[in-house]
């Protein structure tokens, strides 16, 4: 039997410099060089000091992964790279490192969709994707349902953020606990100690008018805005903030929205299965209730392993494989990097 190409994947959409190494369904290798302890300091990323980072980082990072997946650049037999969304300095980073290694080594050369790769992904953990599928996206910068017929041609957005990311109201709340960043862990952490039930924060877009605009996009502003009108309260009364209970509390809130209109549109669209992806899927909380409510009405949930979550090239090469294998031509040299990519468009003509 022929073995499956070999693809190496290339992220750098945000603060992850990532170089993955995939054959088929199986993983070799999953390199990642993080710069988030440069940003911390500024309480989130910048573009500027994550676009240097990608740049020292890019070669160590592929000679890591080779190693570690014991072949040589020689033996690669297609590139695939992040070309959209992400910021678009790091983005260029790897668009132009990926061309790179691509005439060097004559090879063909994938620019993908980051989004769609936070899907693709989870074919290394739980083999091929049932088709279709509910996929439910959940990051810094993304909060998207979609409608996956085809992981490699059809993918159609139901609903998405219309303000602040489930990930990005992590970091903000965290801000304002006094917790480090990036707030989704720690968020997670310090909540396994907290009452959920101690407050009760709203539910953005599950009003009756907004389910019927807005059935399944997220709103996640007001949250945060709530939450810190809470604390200042607190502070202003000279009373302690019990962080624990408001991580706690401010969790469930997210987590309740995500999971209940995640479920609704596998209903609604006729699909049996969800699929969890991006940086917040790693939530503890958030896979318990998603298993719990999938169970209750016969949907089958597929989530990832937490380090494949977070942005990697695994994801990369994971989508490029399945083009490769599916027969996709392939993209032109002079693919671009597109910061607003939409999640239609898989793969760069």
């Amino acid at each position: 039997m022929t073995e499956a190409p070999l693809v190496l994947g290339i992220e750098t959409s945000c603060d992850e410099t990532g170089v993955g190494l995939v054959r088929g369904h199986t993983l070799l290798a999953d390199a990642v060089a993080s710069s988030v302890e440069e940003h911390a300091r500024f309480g989130g990323v910048v573009p500027e000091v994550a676009s240097r980072a990608h740049l020292e980082a890019m070669v160590p990072t592929i000679e890591r992964a080779c190693s570690e997946a014991g072949v040589r650049l020689a033996d690669v037999d297609a590139i695939a790279v992040t070309s959209g969304p992400g910021l678009m300095g790091a983005l260029l980073v790897g668009v132009a490192a990926a061309k790179a290694l691509a005439i060097g080594l004559g090879r063909p050369i994938f620019g993908v969709n980051h989004l769609c790769a936070h899907v693709a992904v989870d074919q290394i953990e739980h083999g091929s994707l049932p088709e279709p599928c509910i996929a439910l996206l959940v990051s810094g910068g993304h909060s998207s349902l979609l409608l996956v017929g085809d992981i490699t041609s059809d993918v159609t957005p139901l609903g998405a953020t219309i303000d602040d990311a489930a990930g990005e109201a992590f970091d903000k709340v965290a801000r304002l606990l006094g917790l480090p960043f990036p707030g989704g862990p720690y968020i997670d952490r310090a909540a396994k100690e907290g009452q959920a039930a101690y407050v009760d924060f709203p539910r953005g877009l599950t009003g009756a008018r907004d389910m019927r605009d807005h059935r399944y996009d997220f709103s996640f502003s007001g949250l945060k805005t709530a939450v810190a009108r809470w604390v200042e309260m607190r502070e202003r009364d000279g009373e302690q903030v019990p962080v624990a209970d408001v991580a706690a509390a401010f969790q469930e809130a997210v987590v309740d929205v995500l999971t209940r209109k995640a479920v609704l549109a596998c209903v609604e669209q006729g699909v049996d299965h969800l699929v969890i992806g991006g940086g917040v899927a790693a939530n503890s909380r958030l896979r318990v209730i998603a298993q719990v409510r999938c169970e209750a009405r016969g949907i089958a949930l597929r989530v990832p392993r937490p380090g494949l979550c977070t942005d990697n090239g695994a994801m990369v090469a994971a989508l490029g494989a399945e083009l490769v294998a599916r027969g996709v031509p392939a993209s032109r040299l002079d693919l671009p990097a597109d910061s607003s990519m939409p999640v239609t468009d898989v793969v760069v003509g």
